[in-house]
């Protein structure tokens, strides 16, 4: 008797909750059945979210509803709903979901992870910065080129003998940021620079993995159990320690009328608010902000270059290509500049491959809807969370034939001229678009070819025996640890 009634009041409170989220969400787009509580979580792979999405649009098309939890979510799927709600719609689909494991420390600061007048005025704020120090005496070119040079000496120091590029691919990148926003870097063996990478990268890998998508689904509950989530906010904190430490240095020898780098902006544009209550620009802000462009500016960047001499050691003839280009066009006796890239189409076709192939962050970071939205025939209540499958564009067959393939050729026409491609988002797309886009372009190019100009590149294994697979697949996809030689030419 009493499981009986158990049962018929399971199933009533199963019936409530399907009523209430129907009733309460309006027309949104359809999906799978979620269970109560647990959504449809059991239907993911966490493993591998983006895969799990694709299947599901297989099933109920390119604009679906999942439950993360209890909440539901929509996902768009393909070129067309991406485009549609990021750039079409692009204001109705500016705000930032929550992704609560990161939530924990940026509550809401910084250039990422904020929304409405702190995130308008922050984000205007940094693209000015960075745009003024793109014209500048000393430019970010001019910066990249320097430290370009640094890694190729790095590399020159392996002696050709078998090495993991992992920790080198990590230092060039960081040091270009520390010198945007810290006007300072370090040496390869500097103690400083070795605990910042292996936070960026421990923070990378904790990331990707299936317990921090169970965090960001249940945070209640698994931000109090023993985990991973632990470690990753050990290393923030470490982290905005240093920030601080570097803030700290900044304002004791601080010259309002001669800005330094990025910090310098921020401090001066700090004192001329001072007195204003409604400002973004407040040391906490700065802080996180700085952490934004710090992370975001690094680890992602060397992630990109490591499968990027991946995927060069599985595709040797892509290599000699690219090689005889900067030969050609280049040659020996200088260094590459960006005046170069429309000199060499291949090459630029090379860095959009990597690029694409890699397809770094698969499901992007969440958006949410700013107000009540009318997505084609569905409506889509404010806050609602909402999901752009950037692998869907950038692994799309209809753009890029055989999309499973490195090949630089889907960036090239018919005469071998560069080939631009709407489907290129890796970036993401609209104004939530990566503040350091054009900043990662400049140094994945002259990084790239700085190394090729100098090295072959030699792995340990026949080319045909090299797994590209990502090793990973969470909020990030990583490439698999490899080791390779650096000949120099």
């Amino acid at each position: 008797m009493d499981l009986t009634v158990l049962s018929i009041c399971l199933c009533c409170f199963l019936f409530l909750f399907l009523w209430n989220r129907r009733s309460a969400h309006g027309k949104l787009p359809p999906g799978p059945t979620p269970l109560p509580i647990i959504g449809n979580i059991l239907q993911i792979n966490t493993k591998n979210i983006g895969e799990s999405l694709r299947k599901l649009a297989q099933v109920y098309g390119p604009v679906f509803t999942v439950y993360l939890g209890m909440q539901p979510t929509v996902v768009l799927h393909g070129y067309e709903a991406v485009k549609e709600a990021l750039i079409d719609q692009g204001e109705e689909f500016s705000g930032r979901g929550h992704l609560p494991v990161l939530d924990v420390f940026a509550q809401g600061r910084g250039v990422v992870f904020s929304n409405g007048e702190i995130w308008k005025q922050t984000r205007s704020f940094s693209l000015m910065v960075l745009r003024n120090m793109g014209m500048g005496k000393k430019t970010i070119e001019d910066r990249i080129k320097e430290e370009a040079l640094c890694l190729v000496e790095a590399l020159r120091k392996t002696n050709a003998s078998p090495c993991d590029p992992s920790f080198l691919l990590g230092s060039a990148p960081c040091n270009v940021i520390c010198s945007v926003i810290f006007q300072s870097r370090f040496e390869y063996n500097d103690e400083k620079l070795l605990t910042l990478l292996k936070y960026f990268q421990e923070n990378f890998k904790i990331l990707c993995t299936s317990w921090i998508q169970l965090y960001n689904t249940f945070p209640s509950l698994i931000h109090y159990l023993p985990g991973s989530h632990n470690e990753l906010f050990k290393n923030v904190a470490e982290q905005n320690k240093f920030i601080l430490e570097q803030i700290k240095e900044h304002q004791a020898s601080l010259d309002l009328s001669n800005p330094r780098d990025f910090t310098d902006y921020f401090l001066i544009k700090m004192e001329k608010e001072k007195h204003n209550k409604q400002t973004a620009f407040t040391m906490d802000n700065l802080i996180t902000t700085l952490w934004d462009i710090f992370n975001a500016g690094t680890e992602t960047t060397s992630t990109t270059l490591k499968y990027g001499l991946l995927l060069l050691l599985k595709h040797p003839e892509v290599t000699a290509k690219v090689q005889e280009e900067i030969k050609r066009v280049v040659g020996r006796e200088r260094s590459p500049c960006m005046q170069d890239r429309s000199h060499m189409p291949y090459t630029d076709a090379m860095v959009h491959e990597v690029q694409r192939y890699a397809n770094l962050i698969p499901t992007n970071l969440p958006h949410v809807v700013n107000q009540d939205v009318k997505f084609r025939e569905y409506f889509i209540p404010k806050g609602t969370s909402v999901v752009t499958c950037l692998t869907s564009v950038l692994h799309s067959d209809k753009e890029f034939p055989n999309p499973k393939k490195f090949d630089p050729g889907h960036f090239l026409d018919e005469s071998g001229n560069f080939k631009k491609s709407k489907y290129f988002m890796p970036f993401s797309a609209g104004k939530r678009a990566c503040v350091g886009e054009s900043l990662a372009r400049m140094e994945l190019f002259l990084l790239l070819t700085h190394i090729l100009q100098h090295f072959t590149l030699k792995p340990l294994v026949d080319p045909k025996d090299i797994d590209t697979t990502p090793s990973c697949i969470g909020l990030c996809s990583l490439p698999p640890s490899y080791e390779l030689c650096f000949i120099p030419i």
